[in-house]
């Protein structure tokens, strides 16, 4: 571009906040820390395509080809600096500020000038400490785009400028109370209740519950929907409840129900969409037809829902509404039997899902989704160690991976591929990729939004993680495991007191959850509330008939409580049921570190990490933090890329 030119560019500007009146109480720490955010800045600018342009004392000007990037940048230098000042004394933080503007720039000898450059710096004094404020020329590009909320704070007269800039503020994920509020009232958030089967044959229910589920796969392939999972619609089955309570309940602003009658080869289908706040009827219809036009009836109500909530619809979408992964109504209905036993979680569960989906693949051998789900069986089998996992992991890698090769574009296996290769592989980025892979292919897949969480906590990733999970119970308010699973990264973000509150909430919806009373006992346990921390542990010993993934939690509350000797016979009783079935070595680790036995602690975890079991949370769980300046703990953390 010749000298002097004109470009359309994104301008970023940072500064540090306080940073004069630091500099005359302490020069050589404010030198200091302005040395730390250049290493950190400049860490970061080149993974978005940022320029540096020049720095001017505390502060940065950088130039990027997209406002995308510009904003995509300015979130990633907060988040880090934030995770950076966790670990800092008060005096040693860095508090920074961020502006964006999209503008025309004039290059000259390397440096830019011009309104843009102006602009950028006069509203990056606008952004609080630890924020970011961006021009409406900015948000006109990035809107509907960019993953965080961006609120304006309305016009703002900036100096030198003739007219006022309409300003937005970055809204981050650590700014909003994460456990866990969901939003207001929008028609756009939508639930599917269970269709009613009204059949002359009871045992057509099967195809109404199908009919159901398949409109909720299919409305979650609608951009700009967020579709509520099976698992908290289903439990609307058979109640008589108005459109405003379920509403409340599930916090969605619209409603799907109806109606199946099944004859022979007929389908009469009623359907209506219905507005929560106001129960008013948005839009209804029946359809009378042949059983071979059940996947066209779906695809057009999904197409009349999306024209009722003024959305519009794409070329791709369209299309994807409609394929269909099995002409198997059979198929259909063993698959959904088989997710309703995973979601337990339970081994007895896990079996019996295990059946429900060879079944399904008996009567459609290229039904990918009963491969993910066979997929996803084997992993948490390996995971909870109901199982090796050296033996079931990699059968799961490679039923995802079957379940890929006959259909690439479906979430569910690229989940699943995801979740195994986080969790037995440490293969951190591929895992990464998969998961935003199922994530880009459907938005409103709350399992795939749950195991992200887990992926970014599991490097000490707080924010993104509760973020993340914030997303998961949003789209599945009533799972118990997304519910626990939320709870559970409070306790590994050290936020003791919110963890407790989710798990209180968690246990509202089921009280006979046995992790939940698990993960609360450990939250317990970590505050010193030791009659509190026994009382749920022993509750979820109970619950879940002495699973051994539960029973050698007991050994670890006996330990924190500073009951030895009750926890030593747990050691013993672990090591006697180990002469007959498999025990991980995960629990032991974590007895004997709370025992104060390192060596032996230490130990353990290396048969652990031999094992694979249940390594995910190494990094951050509280468990482990009497071992964290071992030498074979950091080494273990090495050899797990973490």
């Amino acid at each position: 571009m010749p000298e002097g030119a004109r470009r359309l560019a994104a301008i970023m500007f940072t500064d540090m906040v306080g940073y004069t009146a630091l500099g005359q109480r302490n020069e050589s720490l404010s030198l200091a820390l302005v040395e730390e955010q250049r290493r950190l800045i400049r860490s970061i600018l080149s993974k978005h395509n940022g320029r540096e342009v020049k720095t001017i004392g505390d502060a940065f000007l950088v130039e990027f080809l997209s406002a995308m990037d510009a904003v995509r940048c300015a979130y990633d230098i907060q988040r880090i600096t934030r995770e950076f000042n966790i670990s800092e004394p008060v005096e040693h933080k860095l508090h920074l500020r961020i502006g964006v503007h999209l503008g025309d720039v004039v290059e000259s000898e390397g440096d830019i000038s011009g309104d843009a450059v102006n602009v950028a710096s006069r509203i990056e004094s606008l952004a609080e400490d630890g924020g970011v404020c961006l021009t409406r020329q900015v948000y006109d590009q990035v809107r509907n785009k960019f993953d965080l909320p961006l609120t304006s704070l309305g016009p703002r007269s900036l100096k030198n400028l003739s007219s006022s800039v309409e300003v937005y503020k970055m809204i981050m994920p650590w700014d909003a109370t994460v456990a866990i509020s969901l939003p207001e009232h929008d028609t756009r958030r939508i639930a599917i209740l269970p269709f009613a089967n009204i059949s002359p044959d009871p045992a057509d229910e099967y195809f109404s519950d199908g009919m159901t589920d398949e409109l909720i796969a299919v409305l979650s392939k609608i951009k700009g929907l967020r579709v509520v999972a099976r698992t908290s619609a289903m439990r609307f089955k058979g109640e008589k409840a108005t459109a405003g309570r379920i509403g409340e309940e599930l916090k969605v602003g619209s409603l799907i129900e109806g109606s199946v009658r099944k004859s022979q080869n007929r389908l009469r289908i009623t359907v209506e969409l219905v507005d929560t706040h106001t129960e008013e009827q948005l839009w209804n219809e029946t359809y009378d037809r042949d059983l071979r036009d059940v996947f066209s009836v779906q695809s057009d109500i999904a197409q009349q829902v999306a024209k009722a909530l003024e959305l519009r619809l794409g070329v791709r979408e369209s299309s994807a509404l409609r394929q269909q992964q099995t002409q198997s109504p059979e198929a259909y209905s063993l698959y959904l039997k088989g997710r309703n036993r995973w979601n337990l979680r339970s081994e007895h569960d896990l079996n019996r899902a295990i059946k429900y989906f060879e079944e399904a693949i008996g009567k459609d051998p290229r039904y990918a989704l009963a491969y993910a789900g066979l997929a996803d069986c084997y992993s948490i089998l390996g995971y909870y160690g109901y199982r090796r996992a050296s033996v079931v992991s990699p059968r799961a890698k490679d039923l995802a991976e079957k379940a890929l090769s006959l259909h690439e574009n479906l979430a569910e296996p690229h989940a699943s591929l995801g979740q195994v290769l986080m969790n037995y592989y440490f293969d951190w980025k591929r895992s990464g990729s998969e998961l935003d892979r199922a994530l880009e292919l459907n938005p409103s897949y709350a399992t795939a939004h749950f195991w992200r969480a887990t992926h970014y906590i599991s490097h000490g990733r707080f924010d993104d993680c509760l973020a993340e999970v914030k997303k998961a119970v949003e789209l599945d308010p009533l799972s118990m495991i997304i519910l626990t699973d939320a709870a559970k990264d409070l306790y590994l973000a050290r936020q003791y007191d919110e963890a407790i509150d989710q798990y209180t909430r968690s246990l509202q919806v089921d009280p006979n959850f046995p992790i939940a009373h698990k993960g609360l006992a450990e939250v317990y346990a970590q505050k010193g509330m030791n009659e509190e921390a026994i009382l749920e542990i022993e509750k979820a010993i109970e619950l879940s008939a002495r699973s051994v993934f539960i029973l050698d939690d007991l050994g670890y509350i006996y330990a924190r409580a500073g009951r030895r000797d009750d926890a030593i016979k747990v050691l013993e009783d672990l090591d006697r049921t180990a002469a007959d079935e498999y025990v991980p070595a995960y629990g032991r680790v974590v007895i004997h570190a709370a025992l104060g036995d390192k060596e032996k602690a230490l130990a353990w975890l290396e048969k652990a990490y031999e094992e694979r079991s249940f390594l995910v949370y190494l990094k951050v769980d509280p468990a482990f933090d009497a071992l964290r300046e071992e030498e074979r703990f950091v080494k273990i953390l090495e050899k797990m890329g973490l």
